[in-house]
């Protein structure tokens, strides 16, 4: 039985079914979930490939980069993204589940695991990206680095091949689950 559950979500496709089958564990098992997202500039929809943190970035001069642009569509992906996290809390609530949310910026892995220590979680529910061998290797698994780092328990979620297929065709409608 499981008591307090992390849903390490991200703004892909496969959060969604990740949502659903934390909130169905944490029906059975009347368990506390923690929503959190880690933002970072690795993430499939962010809006710019670079460091999460703005201190780390070298501005040269006649790069072309515009600092305050960057900076405003920066905190429009974390307001987007937080708003999700939002959205998702207030239905775990309408099913009487106690939920908490948690944004952060860092490395997803390291940060993931910190957090589930840091708030006690006993088990970790996140979804990989199906990445393997060379590409595995060259841009890491977050999963994979949960898997091994984490304190407690991990869970990942594979999404059903409803959910792969529409992910492989966003236009598609999909069935809730």
């Amino acid at each position: 039985m499981f008591t307090k559950i992390i849903a390490a979500l991200d703004t892909s496709n496969r959060s969604n079914y990740i949502f659903q089958q934390t909130i169905e564990l944490a029906k059975h098992d009347n368990s506390s979930i923690l929503l959190l997202h880690v933002l970072t500039s690795e993430e499939e929809n962010s809006p710019l490939k670079l460091p999460s943190r703005i201190e780390d970035i070298y501005w040269a001069p006649g790069t072309g980069v515009d600092p305050e642009q960057w900076h405003r569509e920066w905190q429009e992906y974390e307001q987007q993204c937080l708003g999700q996290l939002q959205v998702y809390a207030e239905q775990a609530k309408g099913q009487g589940i106690f939920v908490d949310i948690q944004q952060v910026s860092g490395s997803p892995g390291s940060t993931i695991c910190e957090i589930a220590e840091t708030w006690g979680a006993d088990l970790i529910m996140l979804g990989n990206r199906g990445r393997q061998g060379v590409t595995e290797l060259l841009m890491g698994s977050v999963s994979n680095y949960v898997l091994h780092h984490a304190h407690c328990s991990v869970l990942i979620v594979k999404p059903t091949i409803d959910y792969a297929l529409a992910e492989s065709n966003p236009h598609q409608e999909r069935a809730t689950v």
